[in-house]
């Protein structure tokens, strides 16, 4: 990795002047741009009053949405197994038949 180097990106329209290695740049930028759109979508339904309450609760419907893919995930790893298995017993299977 390369050295970090300053980077200066806006959330909720305040500057924040980051390090950050120069292969990372394009992923931080575009972690900030939608970091700003969940705190947008938030702000805009106007339920929650204050920036504060505004990142935390963004944060958490983040942290939600991680975790619930990490759950599907960890159900289409399993899925996946039961076939890779399923199909090598149908192989097996079939090289016993074709032995008789």
């Amino acid at each position: 990795m390369s050295k970090p180097e300053p980077l200066t990106i806006t959330i909720m329209d305040k500057e924040y002047r980051v390090a950050c290695p120069e292969e990372e740049r394009d992923n931080l930028l575009a972690s900030a741009d939608l970091l700003n759109e969940k705190l947008n979508e938030i702000k805009q339904q106007g339920s929650v009053i204050g920036t504060e309450r505004i990142a935390i609760m963004t944060a958490l419907n983040m942290s939600h949405e991680i975790l619930h893919n990490k759950s599907l995930l960890s159900e289409h790893e399993e899925v996946k197994q039961r076939i890779d298995k399923l199909s090598g017993r149908i192989s097996d299977s079939m090289r016993d038949i074709q032995l008789i």
